[in-house]
């Protein structure tokens, strides 16, 4: 845009030209978005790091700790030692409070920092002292000074103990209440991601990798120029006070690259809530110079799918040709009708024992197993001799049948549904069949069970605890449930509270 005045015009001596003189441009910096990246705390600090270490571009970014030795080693643009009176610069002994009272005694100082700022990422691990208490504080004050304020947080792994869970989830309220839009990355979710042989040090740097891509994913959609270009204003309008928010990452190669990176995205594992419903979505697509129409096309009906009908969804790509043939999508969800997006349920049976997710093949484990014949009520006795058929995929071949005798409620049903669910025995196509020895349990009398059977997991006794081994034979392989300790009853998925679950299967 150019700028012109009467001082501008000039005539050339002896003609009537007219040359007209604009003014420079305004200087393009000028109307860059201002972007700033608060690590506080040793897990904000860590992660700020591993951003500057990447070369994350077109942000500024600050480090805020009450640890001044951890300060001393950050390459941050900016320090802010908090809380110099309160601990000496010794930290905060993993105690919020004085977190909190560290950021507000230098209130001034953080203001100070943030002032001109038009975004604002407030990076923590949630469950210790600084972060904890003084992330709130932060995006106080930046939310305060008119920015868009975004957190990206971590929730601890399930090993570093209850009392720094319960501080976490204390402290990722108050954040929730302070910030537009907020990203939680639950830990635990990254055991799926990694073999069982990962070390401590490469967990927790996976976890600090998953802030930076948090970040990036936003600040890149902003300050890289794309084929399909989005400005501050685009995402402003998707993420200010938007609550909640979901972040998923996917990348893939090869035939069906985009679509294959759009569904790892939708169902990545460090998404511990589902998409659906989301009134607004951030959706970015990266890839080289042969990025095709029709691959953009069906990653992005994909997320249409997932988020609500009329959801404001804001879509950029990004062409790298450092990519290759690999394709990167990053969706960011937020605006959900209830504040919050909707927990999933983690079932047990998809998960193998090194937390990945995994998938039942057919000719190894049924699908559906509907009973026939087997019948029972909530609160009395089933009176079944049904035979459940399990039903595999057309490819797979693959057949399972059990009986199941008079019992408690929902007892006749129980062979049926591990059948779907592949605690049942299989019988292969061309394999003889497997005799049941849980006829022998209709004359013995059971014991009644009052209650709801979908909520009270059945008590197999200690002769069908022993059917798998008398019923294992080469010609019909055991199915993989991926859990130790064979078979296991199949309730609804229960509350983390109320049953002592593995950690990589807590939500």
């Amino acid at each position: 845009m150019f700028r012109e005045s009467a001082v501008d015009i000039q005539r050339e001596p002896g003609t009537s030209t007219t040359i007209r003189k604009a003014n420079p441009m305004t200087p393009p910096h000028n109307y860059l978005a201002v972007i700033k990246v608060v690590g506080i705390g040793g897990g904000g600090v860590n992660a700020v790091n591993r951003m500057i270490e990447v070369g994350l571009k077109g942000v500024e970014f600050i480090a805020v700790n009450t640890d001044a030795q951890a300060l001393l080693m950050s390459d941050a643009d900016v320090k802010l030692d908090i809380g110099r009176e309160l601990t000496r610069g010794l930290g905060a002994g993993a105690a919020p409070e004085v977190g909190q009272q560290a950021a507000e005694d230098h209130r001034e100082e953080i203001e100070e920092v943030l002032k001109g700022a038009d975004m604002v990422f407030v990076t923590a691990g949630e469950g210790g002292g600084t972060g904890t208490g003084g992330a709130p504080v932060v995006a106080q004050i930046a939310r305060k000074l008119g920015a868009l304020t975004i957190g990206v947080v971590t929730r601890p792994f399930s090993f570093e103990g209850k009392r720094r869970g319960k501080q976490a989830e204390d402290g990722i309220q108050e954040l929730r209440n302070e910030c537009d839009t907020l990203i939680v990355i639950p830990n635990d979710r990254l055991l799926q991601l990694g073999d069982i042989g990962v070390s401590l040090m490469d967990a927790f740097r996976s976890a600090d990798e998953v802030l930076l891509s948090g970040v990036q994913g936003i600040t890149d959609l902003i300050t890289t120029p794309g084929l399909i270009n989005l400005d501050f204003a685009d995402v402003k309008s998707v993420m200010s006070g938007a609550g909640s928010a979901l972040m998923g990452i996917g990348s893939a190669r090869g035939e069906g690259r985009a679509v294959q990176a759009a569904e790892k995205a939708i169902n990545s594992p460090l998404l511990e809530a589902s998409m659906d419903g989301a009134h607004g979505a951030l959706l970015s697509i990266a890839g080289g110079s042969d990025l095709g129409l029709f691959e953009i096309n069906e990653a992005a009906s994909l997320v249409q799918e997932s988020a609500h009908p009329e959801a404001n969804i804001i879509f950029g790509t990004i062409i790298d040709d450092s990519l290759g043939d690999e394709v990167r999508v990053t969706v960011i969800a937020a605006g959900f009708d209830a504040g919050t997006p909707t927990h999933k349920k983690l079932d047990p049976g998809t998960l193998t024992s090194n937390g990945s997710t995994a998938t039942a093949e057919a000719g190894q484990v049924g699908g559906s197993a509907p009973a026939g014949g087997a019948q029972g009520n909530g609160n009395g006795t089933g009176n079944g001799n049904g035979t459940a058929q399990a039903q595999a995929p057309a490819q797979g071949n693959g057949s399972a049948s059990a009986q199941g005798g008079a019992g408690p409620a929902g007892d006749s049903n129980q062979a049926a549904a591990r059948a779907g669910n592949g605690h049942a025995p299989v019988q292969q196509a061309g394999a003889q069949p497997v005799p049941s020895t849980q006829q022998s349990a209709q004359t013995r009398p059971q014991p009644p069970v009052t209650g709801s059977t979908s909520s009270q997991p059945t008590q197999p006794s200690p002769h069908q605890a022993q059917q798998p081994a008398q019923q294992a034979q080469p010609s019909a392989p055991r199915p993989q449930t991926g859990l130790p300790g064979g078979t296991q009853p199949v309730t609804e998925d229960p509350a983390d509270d109320e049953v002592d679950v593995p950690p990589f299967m807590r939500r």
